[in-house]
């Protein structure tokens, strides 16, 4: 039975939630602090993490932060109603979602089932690497090479890097980039994609790649550009 990880120190959030997930056939583990949550998370082997914001000990930012150093499941923000840094925050360092307190629980579940169906394209039956030129991603290892030499990319960026590769030419608008990796209708700037297309173009371009590049495309988006010289 897959496990999620349920991390709020309000009781009747992490019951309400770990009810769901029965439901919905997970084992769900509490955590009602930052520490517990890095404690349990390195003994147990998670399919998705719940984290509220507001922790005793470590709020949800740095347990968030602990986790992508390791790993790349999927996590889920709990935020406060309003809070509008908490969600860009969260998203920024890592994040794949949120959700705002109050929340239904059929909700969250929801926002679940929708992130795992997107980081499992083997189920659709198509292949979960691809390659062009000295380039080779692959999503079931979580790797990205150049020319051989990993590329060390967080969830986030090796998930844009896989959308564009996965059409090269093709414009991806910022909306666009943001409701099919996010999952959510996102109702501010758009500065989050633009943060992590430049982190994401740092670390790739540490390894020379004169054949392709990801392109700006101004007042459009960003597009995967091969064929260069």
């Amino acid at each position: 039975m897959d496990k999620i990880l349920i991390a709020d120190d309000n009781l009747q959030i992490t019951r309400i939630l770990s009810e769901f997930a029965k439901k919905e056939g997970y084992e769900p583990i509490p955590a009602y602090d930052g520490d517990e949550a890095l404690e349990l998370f390195s003994r147990h082997s998670f399919c998705a993490v719940l984290l509220d914001v507001m922790m005793p000990k470590r709020d949800g930012f740095e347990v968030c932060r602990e986790i992508r150093r390791v790993s790349h499941v999927p996590i889920i923000m709990i935020t406060a109603r309003g809070e509008d840094f908490e969600r860009i925050m969260g998203l920024d360092i890592g994040a794949d979602d949120y959700v705002v307190k109050p929340f239904s629980g059929g909700e969250v579940m929801a926002r679940i089932r929708a992130i795992l169906r997107r980081i499992e394209p083997s189920s659709q039956g198509g292949s979960s690497t691809l390659t062009y030129d000295s380039l080779s991603v692959s999503l079931d290892k979580a790797s990205v090479t150049i020319g051989g030499e990993p590329v060390a990319l967080t969830k986030k960026e090796l998930e844009i890097l896989w959308t564009l590769l996965s059409t090269p030419g093709k414009i991806f608008s910022r909306d666009n980039l943001l409701s099919t990796l996010w999952g959510y209708d996102y109702l501010g700037d758009n500065r989050t994609v633009d943060n992590h297309i430049k982190r994401l173009r740092a670390k790739l371009d540490k390894i020379p790649h004169p054949n392709w590049q990801i392109k700006t495309i101004w007042g459009m988006g960003y597009k995967f550009e091969g064929g260069l010289t």
